[in-house]
C-alpha cells in the first residue's frame, strides 16, 4: 500500500469507506438507464465510475472495508460488472431518501460493530487526479476527525467559474501537522449564479465535493441534534433498515446536518476533482480536436466545432453543425444544443423516463 495511504499508519479495522452509490444518472441518458445506470460506464478512464471509485477506495482501506450503497435493482446491475466483490460489500437501500437518512444508517451500522471508527464518504461519480494527492487530502481530513471530533469536508480548489457546485467558505485554519491545509468553515453556499460564483472564486471559496470524513459516534451525535426528525428514527435500525427508512424523513445530508452544525470543517484539496455529472463534464474530461470537438466510440466531426459525441450503437457523423450533443445507442438517440446538457433531466421528466 503506498506511504501516503491513510490505512499505512493506522489499523483498517477503524476506518471505513462508504461509496453512495445511488441513482441512474438520467443527465447521462439514453447511454444511462435503469438497467444500466451511469456508476457502469466508462466516462473519466477506461474504467466503469463505479468499479475507478472503489480502487480508488481500496489506496485507504483494505477491500473488505468499503461498502457500497446502492438499492437492490442497482446492486443486480452491478453484476454485469468486469469485476466483483464480496457480497457484504453492498448494503442495499430499501428506498431512496437521500443522503442524510443513507449516510445515517451507514454510520449506525458501522459504530454499532466497530466503536469510534471513522467513516470515509465518497461518491461513485467522480473523476479524482493524482490518486497521491486525494490519499494526502483524505489523511489529513482523517487527522481533523479524530483531534477535532467535527465533520469535515474536503473543498477542491476551482479551476473554472462554476454554477454547478455548491461552495464552501473557509474559515479560521486549523493547526494540523500536515502540510494540506484545513480550515473552520464559516458558512456553505448553494449553487450560485454567474456573478456569485465569480466572486466566491476571487474570494478563495473551495468547491463542494460531497466527500466527508466523520467519527461515525460524531456525525450520529450530530444528526440527533441538527436533524431531529431523522435522528428520532435511529432506534428503529434495532428492527431493521426496512423499518427506518420507511419512518424517516427525505433530504441531502448538506443541508440536514452540515449546514445547520457549528462543528464543521474543510480541507483544501489539491487533486483535480470533478463531478461527473452531465454530458458536459464528459467533455471536460476527454481530449477534444483541434476544433474542440470530442468523440467517444465511432463518430467523426467535419467543418464543425463544439461537439460532443458518444455513440454505441454505429457511425455518427457531424457536418457543418457546432455546439451539439449526440448520444447513439442500441435504444435511442439524443440530439440536443451542448448548452443544454444540464436540463436533460427535466426533459426526460416531462417525457415520462
Amino acid at each position: 500500500m503506498p506511504e501516503s495511504s491513510v490505512s499505512s499508519t493506522r489499523s483498517d479495522d477503524d476506518l471505513f469507506v462508504v461509496i453512495l452509490a445511488g441513482g441512474i444518472g438520467s443527465r447521462f441518458w439514453p447511454a444511462s438507464t435503469r438497467k444500466r445506470p451511469k456508476q457502469l460506464l466508462a466516462l473519466a478512464t477506461d474504467l466503469p465510475l463505479v468499479v475507478e471509485t472503489f480502487r480508488r477506495a481500496e489506496g485507504i482501506v483494505s477491500a473488505r472495508q468499503i461498502r457500497v450503497l446502492a438499492n437492490a435493482q442497482l446492486t443486480e446491475a452491478f453484476q454485469a460488472l468486469p469485476e466483483q466483490w464480496e457480497d457484504d460489500a453492498y448494503w442495499i437501500e430499501p428506498q431512496a431518501r437521500g443522503t442524510c437518512p443513507a449516510l445515517a444508517w451507514a454510520a449506525w451500522s458501522i459504530e454499532k460493530q466497530y466503536p469510534g471508527a471513522v467513516m470515509i464518504s465518497l461518491h461513485s461519480d467522480h473523476r479524482i487526479e493524482p490518486l497521491e494527492d486525494f490519499q494526502r487530502a483524505i489523511s489529513t481530513a482523517v487527522e481533523l476527525a479524530r483531534s477535532k471530533e467535527i465533520l469535515v469536508c474536503l473543498g477542491a480548489e476551482p479551476d473554472r467559474i462554476e454554477t454547478g457546485y455548491g461552495h464552501i467558505e473557509p474559515g479560521e485554519p486549523i493547526s494540523l501537522q500536515s502540510e494540506v491545509e484545513a480550515f473552520t468553515v464559516s458558512a456553505f453556499h448553494e449553487k450560485p449564479n454567474t456573478a456569485d460564483a465569480e466572486r466566491y472564486t476571487r474570494k478563495g471559496y473551495l468547491w463542494n465535493t460531497g466527500m466527508f470524513v466523520w467519527k461515525a459516534s460524531t456525525f450520529l451525535n450530530e444528526v440527533r441534534v441538527n436533524a431531529p426528525e431523522v435522528g428520532a428514527c435511529l432506534s428503529l435500525l434495532e428492527d431493521s433498515p426496512q423499518a427506518f427508512f420507511d419512518a424517516v424523513p427525505e433530504g441531502p445530508v448538506d443541508t440536514m446536518v452540515l449546514e445547520r452544525s457549528a462543528h464543521v470543517g474543510v480541507v483544501r484539496a489539491s487533486f483535480s476533482w470533478d463531478d461527473m455529472g452531465s454530458w458536459e463534464s464528459l467533455a471536460r474530461n476527454k481530449v477534444p480536436d483541434e476544433d474542440h470537438n470530442v468523440v467517444v466510440g465511432e463518430g467523426a466531426v467535419r467543418e464543425g466545432s463544439n461537439n460532443v459525441i458518444f455513440s454505441e450503437g454505429g457511425q455518427v457523423v457531424l457536418f457543418g453543425v457546432d455546439n451539439l450533443v449526440v448520444v447513439r445507442t442500441d435504444e435511442a438517440t439524443l440530439v440536443m444544443p451542448r448548452d443544454r446538457a444540464s436540463d436533460l433531466k427535466v426533459m426526460l421528466e416531462k417525457l415520462g423516463e
